[in-house]
C-alpha cells in the first residue's frame, strides 16, 4: 500500500467517524477565529471558549480592538495563560489589519503569517475555515497520528504540512485535520494509542505492530 492509499483510506475513515468534523473553537467571524486561535497557544479550546464570549462582549469589532489596550485585553484573557504576550499580540496584529489590509483578515498564508503572534498553524486554520482554501494544520495531534499512521516521518510542523499536502486531496484536506484533532482527543491519544477502538487499525502501521 503507498503512502497516498494510506492516506485516502484515512480521510474516509474519519469522514464516517466524525461527519461533522468542524473547528472546536466559537467564533462569528474571521477575526474572531485568529484570535481565539492565538489565544488556544499552551491553552485547550475549552478554556478558550469559557473565555471568548467576554472578550468579544468588549471587543464586539476590530476598530473596539484597535482602540483597546493591551491591560484591558489582558485582563479578560488572563486564564488562558502566556496573557501579556497574547494580548500584545492581538493589539497588534488588529491593528495591522485595520491598516496594511483594509480590515480585512489576510486570506493567504503569507500575509496572515505577517501579523503578530501567527504562524503557520493558524494561518492555515483561517485559511481552510474561513476562505475554504486547502489547508494543513499541523497541531501536536495532527503530527502525532500522521506519524502513527505513516503518512509522515517527520515531526517538524511545516515538513508535515508539506508531507501531508502532496498526498491528501486538497478539498479533502482541511477537514481531515480537523476530524484528526477530534480523533487524536478521543482515541489516538499521546499517552496512548487505542487501536481496538481505532477506525483505522486495519491499515496503520502502529496497530499492526501492537498485534
Amino acid at each position: 500500500m503507498t503512502t497516498q492509499e494510506r492516506a485516502l483510506l484515512a480521510v474516509e475513515a474519519l469522514k464516517k467517524e466524525y461527519p461533522d468534523g468542524i473547528c472546536s473553537l466559537t467564533y462569528q467571524d474571521p477575526l474572531q477565529l485568529l484570535i481565539a486561535t492565538r489565544l488556544s497557544a499552551q491553552c485547550t479550546d475549552a478554556r478558550v471558549n469559557l473565555v471568548t464570549p467576554a472578550l468579544f462582549a468588549r471587543f464586539p469589532t476590530l476598530e473596539d480592538f484597535c482602540e483597546g489596550t493591551e491591560q484591558e485585553i489582558s485582563d479578560l484573557i488572563h486564564s488562558c495563560g502566556f496573557y501579556k504576550t497574547k494580548s500584545k499580540d492581538i493589539l497588534a496584529a488588529c491593528r495591522m489589519i485595520r491598516d496594511e489590509f483594509g480590515g480585512r483578515v489576510p486570506d493567504t498564508i503569507e500575509d496572515l503569517t505577517r501579523l503578530p503572534g501567527v504562524g503557520r498553524k493558524t494561518a492555515n486554520l483561517i485559511v481552510g475555515d474561513i476562505y475554504h482554501k486547502p489547508a494543513v494544520v499541523t497541531d501536536t495531534h495532527f503530527i502525532r497520528i500522521t506519524g502513527r499512521l505513516g503518512l509522515t516521518k517527520n515531526t517538524a510542523p511545516q515538513k508535515v504540512e508539506n508531507d501531508l499536502r502532496a498526498i491528501l486531496p486538497p478539498e479533502e484536506s482541511n477537514d481531515f485535520c480537523h476530524r484528526t484533532v477530534l480523533h487524536g482527543r478521543a482515541v489516538c491519544t499521546a499517552r496512548k494509542a487505542h487501536c481496538e477502538k481505532c477506525c483505522m487499525a486495519s491499515f496503520c502501521p502502529t496497530a499492526a505492530e501492537r498485534e
